[in-house]
């Protein structure tokens, strides 16, 4: 499995009712879209995928779904990382069994393990599957950032493969660049206001979460960089800006999926307490995709 590219770690569609179900159809939309627009992978249950209120259950069900949806026309990544060891690797060996072809850990939350825990917990979950394993690193979120003797030391696991930077701190994530040289392990940015200073200190690709909307626009980016076109590439990367602006309006990812919404896929709302944009909102929403020429 090459990983390289943009990777979209997409918003999960739910449904207006009651329960707030998984809404298939315009999942089918949404991925058909994305591989339509060049993203090299689909990562399901990431931050954008609000994995902290998906069951277990329905992880393992929307993996099968997205298995079957994207039918092998790109990797599909799925999240299970949480706070117990145990728990993730149990989910893990479910997912594998459901169709992902790698899987996304997020260091845990709320508690602190320091770097032999870390590592302790990563090498216990990458022995439990042979599936290829990501690390997420998002300090903001979990209060953990993974350091680089801990990336150093994960990089000797043949199936630990790759590590997704969301710190936004480009010391930290030339750090793991130099942790990983040699080795087989690959960086991602996770900051997409970092993705064209990130791969040129050797990054290979970005997750990137605007690429669910302004899609061609940050593949567009991605290939500008690859073909050594700096200052289009320069000008694509500040222009991500425009819909990062609009993003800070409401609680993640309530924003992102009213986007993609007002592009004609019901990707629905986020799952409760987060509740659905205000209609000021949606103004400023509106505007920021006339300002791609979406709508």
């Amino acid at each position: 499995m090459k990983i390289e590219g943009i990777i979209t770690p997409i918003v999960t569609p739910f449904n207006r009712d009651e329960k707030q179900t998984i809404n298939y159809d315009a999942l089918k939309q949404l991925i058909d879209k994305l591989i339509d627009g060049g993203v090299k992978g689909i990562f399901i249950l990431g931050s954008n995928g609000e994995f902290h209120v998906v069951s277990p259950d329905e992880t393992v069900e929307m993996t099968k779904k997205t298995a079957e949806i994207i039918h092998g026309r790109v990797p599909l990544y799925v999240g299970t990382g949480g706070n117990s060891t145990q728990a993730v690797i149990e989910l893990s060996k479910r997912v594998e069994e459901a169709g992902a072809d790698a899987l996304s850990v997020i260091t845990p939350y709320f508690i602190s393990p320091n770097d032999e825990e870390l590592i302790d917990h990563y090498k216990r979950i990458a022995a439990s599957t042979s599936l290829p394993i990501v690390l997420y690193n998002i300090p903001k979120s979990t209060k953990i950032n993974l350091s680089k003797h801990v990336v150093e030391e994960l990089a000797k696991v043949d199936n630990i493969v790759a590590i997704k930077d969301s710190s936004g701190d480009m010391e930290n994530l030339k750090g793991y660049v130099e942790a990983t040289q040699g080795t087989n392990m690959k960086v991602l940015i996770g900051s997409d206001s970092k993705i064209a200073p990130a791969i040129r200190l050797g990054a290979v690709g970005a997750i990137a979460g605007t690429s669910n909307v302004i899609t061609e626009h940050v593949v567009g980016l991605y290939n500008a960089l690859m073909n050594h076109e700096d200052e289009k590439a320069d000008k694509m990367q500040e222009e991500i800006e425009i819909f990062r602006g609009v993003l800070k309006l409401g609680t993640v990812p309530s924003v992102m999926k009213r986007s993609v919404e007002l592009l004609g896929i019901s990707v629905g709302p986020a799952r409760l307490p987060v509740s659905e944009v205000k209609p000021e909102v949606d103004e400023k929403i509106k505007e920021m995709l006339k300002a791609y020429h979406l709508i």
